[in-house]
């Protein structure tokens, strides 16, 4: 069937059909999509799907893939010269007067570094966007270079890209790797795919898989030992290139692109945690990361340098999307700017709408791709479903949460009114319950794992008298965390919970303090404010452990130097903090 919402056409080139999808506006610039091994077009629709409202999106099935014919005889039919032909008879289709943007995922990327150094494209490719698939003949120089100089760690590489190119052997086979896709292995390998990749069912694979990965094994028969054995000495590209690494791809290793700039001199090099199939499983990032090259390299004057992430943890968060609640002001502005200077795209929540875009307009300047802000309250539950839903829909699954908006309130437990109880736990612990519950589901289901961050309080482990609302409702987050720690652990989804002590926010601004009237209210309120401002640690800080505690995955992260005293003290003489408790403060 066809993909859906995409206008079909066929391209006559060699004695072939190709099926061509495209989606979009024709006047926008075209972005060419190519598939991989043994997948069809359809690999690519969620991806072609998040940009085809701001680029023509073309997207073909390989010879002898999908809905495309195959060559007769097989052998000698997929050649890098006959794909080469075929990539630009659809160029010359779907975009005769303006050169196109070149994406290639596996084989469409090895195929697609192929029409990158070729003579006879020059001035056809705008820009390539390459992950998971080097050129063969990068490849041959690589090993080359190793074999002929040898040392410890070469050796070390080149066996351990051998160990990883198993299938490629299997495949040089004769018969038997068709007989297996035709067989047993085409039947499985969607459930393969789900359990190794954890990529959901649809539109992918189609039906055509068993006879698509036969015709495949081509690929590799008529192109790969003739080039790593001959590799071309004048590969370079012509057109800048995007290399997009998954860090945890099975099949290839990232040192293949230690010398690339060799080849690549206009390379912009990007790394996603991630596994093979990027296109089913980021697409978003993709989608974000595909469509801002784009853009840079059809108006040069869309995106300044500064934009460029320079974050500490840039290569961790770069295109991963990020929801911060409470990112009006303190800690979530702080921590949102944190993951937009890392590159993130970011979501501001916050029940002041105006501090929010605030908060997404200065991430978009200090370094996020795109961000946008929301105005919810955490506490309504119906508002965070729909804004879950929304969030889902139109920016992505969410990467990492950051459940961070809260309130203060101080007193004694029988000046705390059953009002004051509801108000701090709706959102301190009801808000940081809707967070995990909606955003922590759709990360489980995606099955990518994620990070959720969840604010709570050196108050978690340290009594006060004057804290008993505030107090109970952070050390219930501290425990939610611990215990959705323990329960998301196999999906691959880090729980951290972040207790920072006094720290100078506007909380204090803010806060409540129970059976006072209004003036007394004011009086602590400024000198709360006045105390924090005297300490002075900055919300910055507590952001820079949130971002280091996503990365390392810690479960319990005091912040502050009396949070991580309290902290040790819980754990070795709660006893003393016990008597601290008692002391009543000055007013």
């Amino acid at each position: 069937m066809p993909m859906e919402g995409a206008r079909e056409r066929w391209v006559r080139t060699g004695g072939i059909e190709l099926c061509v999808a495209e989606l979009g506006d024709e006047s926008r610039p075209t972005v060419l999509l190519v598939h991989g091994y043994p997948d069809s077009k359809e690999v690519w629709s969620q991806v072609a799907a998040r940009l085809a409202d701001r680029f023509h999106v073309v997207l073909y099935d390989v010879r002898g893939h999908g809905r495309s014919t195959a060559p007769a005889p097989l052998r000698g039919g997929f050649t890098l010269e006959k794909l080469t032909d075929d990539f630009l008879a659809v160029a010359d289709a779907v975009s005769p007067d303006r050169p196109v943007h070149l994406v290639g995922h596996d084989w469409g990327s090895v195929q697609a570094w192929e029409f990158v150094t070729v003579k006879r494209t020059e001035g056809r490719i705008a820009s390539f966007t390459s992950m998971s698939g080097p050129s063969l003949d990068h490849f041959g120089h690589w090993i080359k270079q190793r074999m002929t100089r040898p040392t410890p760690r070469r050796v070390g590489q080149l066996l351990g890209q051998g160990a990883k190119s198993w299938y490629v052997y299997a495949l040089h086979t004769p018969a038997l790797p068709e007989l297996a896709w035709r067989g047993p292995l085409g039947k499985r390998w969607p459930k393969i795919l789900q359990r190794v990749e954890k990529i959901a069912t649809g539109d992918y694979p189609t039906s055509s898989l068993p006879t698509d990965a036969a015709h495949g094994t081509w690929l590799y028969r008529d192109n790969v030992r003739a080039r790593l054995r001959r590799p071309r000495p004048d590969a370079y590209a012509h057109a800048p290139v995007q290399l997009i690494t998954p860090t945890g791809d099975a099949f290839l290793s990232e040192r293949l692109y230690d010398d690339l700039e060799r080849w690549a001199p206009q390379l912009t090099r990007r790394t996603m945690p991630a596994k093979h199939w990027v296109p089913r499983t980021r697409p978003d990032q993709l989608a974000a990361w595909i469509a801002e090259f784009v853009t840079t390299h059809e108006d040069p004057a869309a995106k300044a340098p500064a934009t460029a992430p320079r974050g500490t943890y840039a290569e961790r968060f770069g295109g991963q999307l990020v929801l911060v609640t409470g990112a009006g002001s303190g800690i979530g502005r702080a921590t949102a700017f944190a993951f937009a200077e890392a590159g993130a795209r970011v979501v501001a929540v916050d029940r002041d709408g105006e501090s929010a875009l605030r908060t997404a307009e200065m991430a978009r300047l200090i370094g996020a791709p795109e961000a946008w802000a929301e105005t919810v309250d955490v506490s309504d539950e119906q508002a965070m479903e729909k804004l879950a839903e929304k969030v889902a829909g139109e920016y992505g699954v969410v990467d990492v949460l950051v459940n961070n908006a809260g309130i203060g309130l101080s007193g004694s437990f029988f000046d705390t009114t059953s009002e004051d109880w509801k108000r701090v736990l709706d959102v301190n612990l009801w808000g940081v319950i809707h967070g995990c519950r909606v955003f922590g589901k759709q990360m489980a289901d995606r099955g990518q794992g994620g990070h959720i961050v969840n604010t709570a309080s050196a108050a978690a482990f340290q009594p006060s008298r004057l804290l008993p609302a505030y107090g109970a409702s952070k050390a219930a987050v501290l425990m939610l965390s611990e215990c959705l720690r323990a329960e998301l652990a196999g999906q691959g989804i880090g729980v951290t919970a972040i207790c920072p002590g006094i720290v100078n926010t506007n909380i204090t601004a803010t806060a409540r303090f129970a059976g006072v009237g209004e003036e007394e209210q004011k009086r602590r309120q400024k000198q709360a404010s006045r105390l924090y401002g005297l300490r002075n640690y900055p919300p910055e800080k507590v952001a820079d452990a949130i971002l280091r505690a996503v990365v390392r995955n810690q479960a319990v992260v005091p912040v502050t130097p009396e949070a991580r005293g309290a902290h040790l003290l819980s754990r070795l003489t709660p006893k003393a903090l016990r008597a601290l408790a008692r002391l009543t403060p000055p007013s």
